[in-house]
């Protein structure tokens, strides 16, 4: 009898024991987060292999994971290309990461400590580079974080906008193609929302314009904003319904008044027509956002007669906008000062964009305590 209950007593042991390696296996096994259920904050969509594309530049989301690593599964829309994200973990940038077409091994992002960790991924580069796309995440505890309920800010413009030709610290200015240089984390409208607790979506496109591009005669912002991707021709039209900015910001223009590349014909700056397409794309927008207030900015990179010709334009675009809406907030408008850049092709580069935002922010810390 006390022989079966030494033995009925070492059951109860061993089934405790192994409840608990089982626990504790179970703490450190992988889980798995999927497209779906990663919440972006910018251009996005799920594709048909239920994959998430990051489109837009800057187009970001976070996760939260338990341990010292977790695995990000990414590849690059062009098999034959290749793309960048960067990321921040616990509040502090780390770098950007390279995304070749044909990868197939997991990203791996490590902490220097075992514990709680938060990541915030972010696409730097734009639209047009093609799409990241985002498989999976795996790792202890993964989980999706939701986007916080902060005030919303839209940046609309060309590839400054995008922090395009921004970064140079890994590819030297003149050499790799172009969205080697692109830092969209860094850009000016990124750095304007961190500053002022605020969230950002960036609508940009390089060497985009109202009514012409820096060497083309469109297609023109007006003609993509509707598509998710910007490209006129894509059957994929953009969801507005999914934000609601509290501020829409504009900051065109520097590509219309482009001379080109002096080699195909270049008619000369047309103000009539720049300020009549502007009015119609602030109604394109406001009949998107009808409760946004609406921002437009000049250009740090337009000197001389042409920096006041664009003032001009913008400020009869304001008034324009003003007496068809007297009921909305009146648009406001914010002239940068002059920028010689020191980025590569003539753009501000990552301190130059520092020095954009800095500018900025109290232009848009008082549009935001107006709201």
């Amino acid at each position: 009898m006390i022989m079966f209950k030494n033995i009925h007593l070492v059951l109860v042991v061993c089934l405790y024991l192994a409840g608990c390696s089982s626990s504790k296996q179970n703490i450190r096994e992988e889980k798995v987060l999927s497209a779906k259920d990663i919440e972006p904050y910018g251009r996005y969509f799920i594709n048909d292999k239920q994959e998430l594309e990051l489109v837009s530049s800057g187009v970001h989301f976070g996760f939260s994971f338990y341990g010292k690593e977790c695995k990000v599964y990414a590849s690059n829309f062009y098999s034959g290309g290749h793309n960048y994200i960067q990321y921040v973990l616990d509040g502090e940038y780390q770098k950007r990461i390279k995304i070749d077409g044909n990868r197939r091994d997991p990203i791996i992002l490590t902490a220097s400590n075992t514990g709680n960790h938060t990541i915030w991924i972010y696409k730097a580069t734009e639209a047009h580079t093609g799409s990241v796309i985002i498989q999976k995440i795996s790792g202890q505890k993964v989980a999706a974080i939701k986007n916080p309920t902060l005030p919303l800010i839209e940046f609309i413009g060309n590839s400054i906008t995008c922090g395009a030709a921004a970064d140079a610290s890994e590819v030297p200015c003149g050499t790799g193609d172009y969205h080697d240089q692109h830092n969209a984390y860094y850009a000016y409208g990124p750095r304007v929302a961190r500053a002022l607790n605020t969230e950002f979506i960036l609508s940009s496109v390089s060497g985009i314009g109202i009514y012409r591009n820096w060497n083309s005669d469109g297609p023109a912002m007006p003609q993509v904003f509707e598509k998710t991707d910007f490209q006129v021709n894509s059957s994929r039209n953009w969801n507005f319904n999914n934000y609601s900015p509290e501020i829409v910001s504009i900051a065109l223009g520097t590509n219309d008044f482009s001379n080109g590349d002096g080699k195909k014909e270049r008619l000369p700056f047309d103000s009539a027509k720049f300020v009549n397409n502007y009015i119609k794309f602030v109604q394109l927008v406001k009949s998107k956002y009808p409760t946004s207030q609406i921002a437009l900015l000049s250009s740090a990179m337009i000197s001389g007669s042409r920096r006041i010709t664009l003032q001009n334009c913008l400020t009869e675009v304001k008034h324009k906008i003003d007496s068809l809406y007297p009921s909305n907030k009146p648009v406001a408008v914010y002239f940068f000062k002059e920028m010689k850049a020191r980025g590569c092709s003539g753009h501000p580069s990552v301190e130059d964009h520092s020095i954009l935002a800095q500018e900025l922010i109290p232009f848009f810390k008082k549009l935001i305590s107006n709201k």
